[in-house]
């Protein structure tokens, strides 16, 4: 399968051309939160200039929660970047696969407010629809009238990827176009006492050092909003389309699990490992292939280790490239590996790795990409992500084959 249309709502921008460009210039989203006096976080990737009545109908606006609304606008954005339009389509060849960790939480927290504050009858009737994980992948099936096989993956950090796999199995199994990806919005005062049980959040009142992965310095993730969604389409379907971009073939995913604890990742990497080796493997690829690495970035001490641990069993050694541009948006839960494979196809599609920004003293021998580094012969990316309670997704993205 090949990437053909990439979507962006992120704080990096809105659509994948000022994504890019604002990425690539290490123009960080990662901004102080209003009113924060009382939350366990100060600071956190926020989408700017977002206005939610351009991309979604005022009845539907009562309906749904801001994450779904930026689901629908990514998906507008990446159609129109694959120059696909669904009612041209046969809908039965057409799939919705998204991710969600934390859905609709300002919704649910209002509701649940109405509920106590004043009784049953003062919550909404959309209450039962409108935070639900799977709500994005349903309402973008409506809107694009997509009758295909649909649904939503809930793995956290990981579901980007794992949404991505699924959409892969829908290609082989007949399909034609998949849109998937995700987006989170989980920066209400509910989300974030949600992320704060996890003891992982960092409380560095600094935009520019509260997210510093693979640093000594290193204490804590920064939370962020916004994501991605992508037009996914099999390869010789995609290549009869005159319009298409062909970003990125999705040469091999895998998925692995610690089982080992809620929220702490074993030191040795040994699952996370595996599930690169994996992707490798299923792609029909060698380690010594890999040009570059799109880490995960805990940006924990204890998960920083664990990723160090896990790509030196990987490479036996060799200094690939790693870079973490998340570190311009913070950890969009499911949001953040839908980014990240955008990320990755437009590296590839350009010969250019996005930095890691506000890198700090490192802590392990990597090489970490901390300016945007011109890579003419890059053609393999493996993209790494994780979830809180042990998830671990990988995927080799590489350069199409005209």
């Amino acid at each position: 399968m090949v990437i053909t249309g990439i979507g962006v709502v992120a704080p990096t921008g809105l659509g994948a051309v000022e994504h890019w460009e604002n990425g690539l210039a290490g123009r960080s989203g990662i901004r102080a939160l209003a009113d924060s006096a009382a939350l366990p976080v100060k600071v956190a990737g926020q989408v700017a200039a977002f206005d939610e009545t351009e991309h979604v109908e005022p009845r539907l606006l009562v309906q749904t929660d801001k994450w779904s609304w930026m689901a629908l606008a990514a998906t507008e954005f990446a159609l129109a970047d694959a120059a696909l339009d669904p009612m041209g389509e046969f809908p039965f060849h057409l799939s919705v696969v998204t991710a969600s960790s934390s859905g609709g939480n300002a919704f649910g927290q209002r509701e649940i407010e109405a509920l106590y504050r004043s009784g049953p009858r003062a919550v909404s009737a959309y209450q039962s629809i409108g935070w639900f994980y799977a709500a994005s992948s349903g309402q973008i099936s409506i809107r694009h009238r997509a009758k295909g096989p649909c649904g939503v993956i809930v793995s956290d950090g990981a579901g980007g990827i794992d949404a991505l796999a699924q959409a892969g199995r829908l290609i082989r199994r007949g399909g034609q176009a998949v849109m998937v990806g995700g987006t989170e919005a989980p920066l209400s005062p509910y989300a974030l006492v949600c992320q704060a049980g996890q003891g992982t959040l960092s409380g560095e009142p600094d935009p520019a050092r509260a997210y510093r992965p693979f640093a000594r310095e290193s204490g804590g993730f920064v939370p962020g909003e916004g994501g991605a969604m992508l037009v996914v389409e099999e390869w010789h379907r995609a290549h009869m389309r005159p319009a298409a971009h062909m970003y990125a073939e999705i040469a091999g995913t895998a998925a692995t699990h610690d089982a080992r604890d809620p929220a702490a990742p074993p030191a040795d990497g040994r699952q996370l490992a595996r599930a690169m080796s994996l992707a490798l493997e299923r792609a029909g690829c060698d380690a010594d292939e890999v040009d570059a690495v799109f880490a995960d970035g805990a940006g924990t001490p204890a998960g920083d280790e664990a990723e160090a641990a896990a790509l030196a069993q990987v490479f036996r050694g060799r200094r690939v490239p790693v870079t973490v541009p998340k570190t311009m948006t913070g950890r969009l839960n499911s949001g953040g590996g839908a980014l990240d494979v955008a990320w990755a196809a437009l590296a590839l599609h350009h010969g250019v790795l996005p930095p890691t920004v506000n890198a700090g003293e490192p802590a392990h021998d990597l090489d970490l990409v901390t300016r945007a580094r011109e890579l003419p012969g890059l053609r393999t990316v493996l993209v790494v992500a994780r979830g809180v309670g042990g998830f671990n997704a990988a995927a080799v993205l590489r350069t199409p084959d005209r």
